[in-house]
């Protein structure tokens, strides 16, 4: 039988949950299907869950570590009587309202909630090289966020997969700390804008490798350097990095909305006059909708617009 709902909110990272304290404080008892500990891009707690120590989100003069403060999160959104479904959704109806979600972990053929509104905040997810150890060594030498961890890495020697404008904006933004930085790319040319190229083939901390990719990690515990293969004449390189950051772009959690909503060529919803979607009673916040800050406070304040959002429209709907 399904469950009738004010609010589902999709997703449980930093905007999920914000979402989740503020429509909870507003009595509006929210549903937060937070995802599936088994999976990377639907996991509870999102991203954040696989970092290690925060040093830049604000209150926390010593940091925190990502884990734990997602923890916080959403226990301070059941202490305002937020509940949580540890499942993910599987599908959505949003032809009409009110809106149907079904979940992995559902029997039968109707859909597990029926909801009045809906906040998505799926997030999106880092795309990585896929190569052994990556993921076990993420968060202890592998990075996909300069900005988050550059302050870690003062005075090493770093790598930067890419050849576009994020990856040239982390370099340049490396060499703040590193000794130096190696920016190594697919290609035999750069993607990135022309005055991007200009800044960092003049910087003298940042050097580049052609033609070439990351195939081998090495250490255990933590990052203690890299084989990189050129794919054009076979050559291996090995370098002494204990810092890499892979820059090769992000992908939104979005295919399960897609056909319903609208959404840009690459597939972040699009939000007009704050965190609405074209359908009346869907809002989306987070990284699932902004393809340009990506950090965890950012991601937390448009959960708490969604939240008021929807409490405004749901109180224009319901008279």
């Amino acid at each position: 039988m399904s469950e009738k709902i004010k609010v589902a909110i999709i997703g449980s990272g930093p905007a999920g949950l914000t979402a989740a304290i503020y429509t909870a404080r507003a009595d509006l008892n929210p549903v937060v299907i937070e995802g599936e500990p088994s999976s990377t891009s639907d996991q509870p707690g999102g991203q954040l869950m696989l970092t290690t120590e925060i040093e830049n989100y604000p209150g926390f003069i010593d940091g925190i570590m990502g884990p734990e403060l997602m923890n916080n999160f959403r226990s301070q959104a059941q202490r305002f009587g937020a509940t949580f479904d540890t499942t993910k959704v599987s599908r959505v109806d949003f032809s009409e309202r009110p809106f149907k979600l079904w979940t992995a972990n559902q029997r039968g053929d109707a859909p597990a909630y029926i909801a009045d509104s809906v906040i998505i905040s799926t997030g999106a997810r880092s795309l990585l090289l896929n190569i052994e150890k990556e993921t076990e060594l993420i968060g202890h030498g592998i990075s996909t966020c300069a900005t988050c961890d550059g302050f870690f890495f003062r005075d090493h020697e770093i790598a930067v997969v890419g050849g576009g404008d994020s990856a040239l904006e982390e370099a340049g933004f490396l060499t703040k700390f590193a000794k130096s930085v190696t920016v190594i790319h697919r290609r035999n040319e750069l993607r990135a804008s022309k005055i991007m190229q200009d800044r960092a083939l003049a910087n003298p901390k940042i050097s580049f490798i052609w033609d070439s990719t990351v195939t081998e990690l090495h250490g255990d515990k933590s990052l203690g350097g890299i084989t990189v293969t050129n794919h054009i004449t076979g050559d291996k390189t090995e370098l002494a990095v204990t810092g890499l950051f892979v820059a090769i772009g992000h992908s939104p959690n979005t295919d399960l909305f897609k056909g319903q909503i609208d959404m840009d060529d690459i597939g972040y919803i699009i939000t007009n006059q704050g965190t609405a979607t074209n359908i009346p009673g869907v809002f989306a916040c987070g990284d699932v909708q902004d393809h340009t800050y990506r950090q965890a406070i950012t991601a937390a304040g448009s959960g708490c617009m969604a939240a008021i959002d929807i409490e405004k429209w749901l109180k224009q709907t319901e008279g």
